[in-house]
């Protein structure tokens, strides 16, 4: 199995990289959260992988951190996930956001995310729930995300519920929090957020 690709990026986009290993150039499907991470055209690039192979299908997938490979095994050991959600799952939400939602079995978070219905979520926290407990996530506590996150997620939710794109969402809620500071009601947070929109 690759483990990982020690190498330079030849090309990157918001859902592959093309990395050059020793005149080997390996196409790596990510998640926008990696892509992010990853730095300009050229640059030496060390990025953790997994190798997909079922039947006839060879895929690899690469992860900037070992919080995002990890997440990924997880998501794909639930019946009904492949690979291509489960990458959807990641790039929608953070590890730490993923990781609170699940342990905190908050179904209405992941059903924000396209492709994941209440069956598919429910099942994420039924077989996810125990295992991410037993086995904490570096960086991140059993009990999930302190109530400062957990309020910036119940935001983004409500910039989601009226039209918003997630990300757009979440990064406007981030720049809120940071720039009021203070303990904030949902509804202060919110009203604040939709004045920068």
């Amino acid at each position: 199995m690759i483990a990982y690709l020690n190498g330079k990026l030849v090309d990157k986009s918001p859902t592959e990289a093309i990395i050059d290993v020793g005149g080997v150039g390996y196409k790596v499907n990510i998640p926008l959260s990696t892509f992010d991470r990853l730095g300009k055209k050229d640059s030496s690039v060390k990025m953790l992988t997994y190798l997909y192979v079922r039947e006839s299908i060879q895929q690899l997938y690469g992860f900037a951190s070992a919080e995002e490979k990890n997440l990924f095994k997880l998501l794909i050991s639930v019946s009904g996930i492949g690979p291509k959600l489960a990458l959807t799952i990641l790039s929608s939400l953070s590890t730490r956001e993923l990781t609170s939602a699940i342990l905190n079995e908050r179904t209405v978070i992941l059903t924000s995310i396209s492709g994941v219905g209440k069956k598919v979520a429910g099942r994420i926290i039924i077989e996810l729930r125990e295992k991410m407990a037993i086995v904490q996530m570096p960086g991140i506590g059993p009990a999930g995300v302190s109530k400062s996150d957990s309020l910036m997620n119940d935001a983004v939710l409500v910039l989601v519920s009226l039209g918003h794109k997630q990300s757009t969402a979440r990064e406007i809620v981030r720049k809120t929090v940071q720039r009021l500071k203070g303990d904030l009601t949902l509804e202060e947070l919110t009203r604040e957020a939709l004045r920068v929109v």
